[in-house]
């Protein structure tokens, strides 16, 4: 493989893209969707100063990837067979550029103009950033993890464009692919979890607030009265009997797993999780990620709630941070799957693209 030859591939491919008034004009658009999202996201976390960057910036990258994930398949998802139906793809194989350079050519201009989003977008990270509240840690992880799925959102169209004879199949099925990424497998998810049930038994009594009609209100178990809350101690609470109940609650601890590969699962997973002080994440990457953690968690086998007690629930949910800590991370899988899709669907573009071909498809175009 040339260094020389590919730079010439990818270079060509580049031109082809920027020339048009077109590219210009996408890229403007996409500029201002973002000055949008973040004057709104200014205006919606102005209430948490002090954390507002962090919220801000994940929004941003958020942004980025769904604009980028919208816009990417119909850039790349053409790449090979549309030079072919051009007539353009015949004059580049009968030159000393080989198949692999030619397809992995293609990919990385594809990479590249993929990266041009993410460029545009430089500019309101940093605004966000210096809102405060991000930290390096958070900012090279979501920008790295970025990068790559902007990169495996390319394979996937670059390979399906050189799998498939027709330039419209092609782009539609690679944002078919990409959609069961990022949609699909929400929906597995939520269907998945909620066929697989199981029964909960919930123990519950409830204080008998009809017994004190004369505006007071007694101490429960484990509270003393204070200034703040003046409570009357009173020896014996008038408290209902216990009475319990069985209903059926979905397992989604049995289906997590499906979310590995979704891009936007990734990208919160892998980025360090930043918590408030009352426990709870306050960015966007730390709540999906507290979301398909919690979704890890079975459900109890019985549930107790006692309304004459302080603390009336006895399951206690835990702090986000604990949850996190004690439950499995699967970026890494899912972004393994990711990149063994794209780089099988390369090769098989490389298979299908070397010439001399033995078969091609009926009405292909050769030269």
């Amino acid at each position: 493989m040339s260094g020389q030859r590919l730079g010439t591939i990818v270079r060509l491919e580049l031109t082809q893209r920027t020339r048009s008034v077109a590219w210009y004009v996408l890229l403007g658009v996409f500029a201002l969707l973002l000055l949008i999202v973040t004057v709104l996201s200014f205006l919606a976390y102005g209430y948490v100063p002090d954390q507002q960057g962090s919220a801000i910036y994940s929004t941003i990258v958020y942004m980025t990837l769904l604009l980028i994930v919208l816009v990417s398949p119909t850039l790349s998802g053409a790449s090979i067979n549309g030079d072919r139906d051009a007539a353009t793809l015949a004059p580049v194989q009968v030159t000393l550029a080989t198949t692999g350079e030619i397809v992995l050519g293609k990919f990385l201009a594809a990479w590249t103009t993929g990266l041009a989003f993410v460029a545009v977008s430089i500019p309101f990270l940093v605004v966000s950033t210096l809102a405060g509240g991000a930290d390096f840690a958070m900012i090279a992880v979501s920008l790295l993890i970025l990068v790559i799925e902007v990169g495996v959102v390319a394979a996937i169209g670059v390979g399906l464009s050189g799998i498939l004879a027709r330039p419209l199949f092609s782009v539609a099925t690679t944002y078919l692919v990409v959609a069961a990424l990022v949609i699909g497998t929400l929906i597995a998810f939520g269907l998945l979890g909620a066929t697989m049930r199981t029964e909960q038994v919930n123990n519950y009594r409830t204080l008998d607030y009809a017994a004190y009609e004369d505006g007071s209100f007694p101490c429960l178990q484990g509270e003393t009265p204070t200034d703040d809350y003046p409570c009357e101690p009173t020896p014996d609470l008038e408290c209902g009997e216990w009475e319990s109940y069985t209903y059926d609650v979905p397992r989604f601890d049995r289906v997590w797993w499906i979310l590995a590969a979704n891009p936007f699962v990734i990208l919160a997973d892998a980025t360090p999780t930043r918590i408030s002080a009352d426990g709870y994440p306050i960015d966007l990457f730390g709540q999906i990620k507290f979301g398909v953690r919690m979704a890890q968690i079975p459900p109890e086998p019985v549930t107790t709630f006692d309304d004459c007690s302080a603390t009336p629930g006895q399951n206690q949910p835990q702090d986000a941070d604990e949850i996190i800590a004690s439950t499995t991370p699967s970026w890494f899988v899912g972004l393994g799957l990711q990149v063994l899709l794209a780089a099988g669907l390369l090769w098989w573009a490389w298979a299908r693209t070397n010439t001399p071909a033995r078969t091609l498809p009926p009405g292909t175009r050769i030269a």
